[in-house]
């Protein structure tokens, strides 16, 4: 395995050896149940879950492993808990949540991964829900309760600069 492919997951090195064992790819994950995942990789359910999650919501072009934390720490951990959710809503939620506005593309990948949830053999990527995620918020603007902190003022953010 290469570091790319370590990095999709942050895997363990237990857990990489666990999964090479089972002859299970590492992008593969989502295919097997978690409670398999929790007997192969001998791990917890919620690591199971974890794992789980990463790689379902990163088999979506354009979503990659920060997003998918960010929708693990909203309590999502698969497609089917996202379906029938709204992206605009999930937006506003996660800024009440983090306490910053976001950049708008993440509004974008909350839209993506809800048309995944119901299309999961869709080809779009994030920027495919650019015009309609500006459309919605021309008309409906934002909640009167968004946080005024930019989302790049966040300690974690703040750091990389």
């Amino acid at each position: 395995m290469n570091n790319d492919t370590v990095n999709f997951l942050d895997l363990t090195a237990v857990e990489r050896k666990q999964l090479r064992a089972a002859k299970i790819r590492v992008k593969e994950i989502h295919h097997h149940s978690v409670g398999d995942l929790e007997s192969i990789l001998q791990v917890s359910k919620i690591r199971a879950m974890e794992l789980f999650a990463l790689s379902e919501f990163q088999s979506i072009p354009s979503i990659g492993i920060r997003f998918a934390y960010d929708l693990i720490s909203m309590g999502y951990y698969s497609l089917e808990h996202l379906k029938g959710e709204d992206g605009a809503k999930l937006t506003d939620r996660f800024e009440l949540q983090t306490g910053a506005w976001i950049d708008p593309c993440v509004e974008d990948q909350f839209r993506l991964v809800v048309h995944y949830a119901l299309d999961p053999n869709s080809r779009k990527n994030w920027w495919d829900f650019t015009a309609e995620r500006k459309r919605f918020r021309a008309a409906s603007g934002y909640p009167a309760d968004r946080p005024g902190k930019p989302w790049f003022e966040l300690p974690q953010y703040s750091r990389q600069r």
